[in-house]
């Protein structure tokens, strides 16, 4: 599997690698998103709606959960499970159909669910280098 990493230099340029991999991207597939708060998460998936052709605007979930945006070329579920501290609230939460979605699965937090089958998501994580330069990382990216 190769991991890909991509110098982001403004909040633009995260929203770009969004688009390019909503572009990309095919039913089935999850996008689990690791970094602090604030390191782009939701600029990222915001990109992503917009790769895949979906025009309503895009929030972090971080009350309702989940958030199901349709009317692209795939639907896309965008999950935030900062709120969620142990993987039992999560799996009380009947989230495990976001790994298998009917379109894409962007879940924001995914350090707290810690019990994935290697291969089963697409992992990208953000580091923080500098105020405006993040280091984005992804592997496990195929169509």
């Amino acid at each position: 599997m190769q991991t890909v990493t991509f110098i982001s230099n403004s909040p633009e340029e995260t929203f770009q690698l969004g688009c390019d991999l909503g572009r990309r991207a095919c039913r089935g597939h999850v996008f689990g998103l690791f970094g602090d708060m604030g390191a782009g998460k939701t600029v990222f998936v915001k990109g992503l709606a917009v790769g895949l052709e979906i025009t309503e605007t895009v929030s972090s979930p971080t009350y309702g959960l989940v958030s199901n945006y349709a009317g692209g070329r795939l639907n896309l579920f965008h999950l935030d499970l900062y709120r969620l501290d142990t993987p039992e609230q999560i799996y009380a939460a009947g989230l495990e159909e976001y790994l298998q979605p009917q379109g894409v699965s962007a879940i924001e937090w995914m350090e707290r669910w810690v019990d994935l089958e290697e291969g089963r998501v697409i992992k990208v994580y953000f580091e923080d280098r500098s105020e405006t330069e993040r280091m984005i990382r992804y592997d496990g990216f195929s169509h």
